[in-house]
């Protein structure tokens, strides 16, 4: 499947000379997301990376994606999430933006030592949200063992930010 003629191109979103990719239209596709997580596994298949144990979804649509991933690969999902919206005790990583701070969370019973994860989202751009991410799976003593993102855009480097463990995207911009 052609992805990147189903995504959506919304000019000047969320600000001014911004392009935004939006995937709605592809999920939306009656075989887009089965295509997307058949992709996904057929890249990861072939980098012989071993067992999956858990996919970590990134918020909001990390959790579209991982969720059905997991389900695909027959492992567990975890979400991370943004401040104070998991009931329980919480590992915690701040993170910087392009002016100030953010904040990602992940529960603490979540993944157990030793488990190896791939972190799921729809989109790398400055790659601060997934290394963010990669901590709190350091905190939690698993494995990360790669990364999937849908969309990649490439003018923003954002490979650089992460740690080195294969990375899949399965579209480039």
């Amino acid at each position: 499947m052609d992805f990147k003629s189903i995504i959506r191109d919304i000019p000047d979103f969320p600000q001014q000379g911004i392009i935004f990719r939006d995937i709605t239209p592809l999920l939306a596709h009656r075989d887009g997301l089965t295509a997307i997580i058949q992709d996904f596994k057929t890249k990861f298949a072939e980098l012989n990376i071993g067992e999956i144990d858990c996919i970590v979804g990134i918020e909001s649509r990390g959790f579209i994606l991982g969720a059905a991933l997991a389900m695909s690969l027959g492992c567990s999902f975890v979400p991370v999430r943004k401040p104070k919206k998991l009931p329980s005790a919480v590992f915690r990583v701040e993170y910087s933006l392009e002016y100030g701070t953010d904040t990602l969370e992940m529960h603490q019973d979540a993944i157990a030592a030793g488990e190896r994860v791939i972190i799921i989202d729809d989109v790398i751009a400055t790659g601060g949200t997934a290394a963010a991410t990669a901590k709190l799976i350091q905190q939690a003593g698993a494995e990360l063992i790669g990364y999937g993102f849908l969309i990649e855009l490439d003018f923003l480097n954002g490979r650089k930010a992460l740690p080195e463990v294969p990375i899949v995207s399965l579209v480039n911009y």
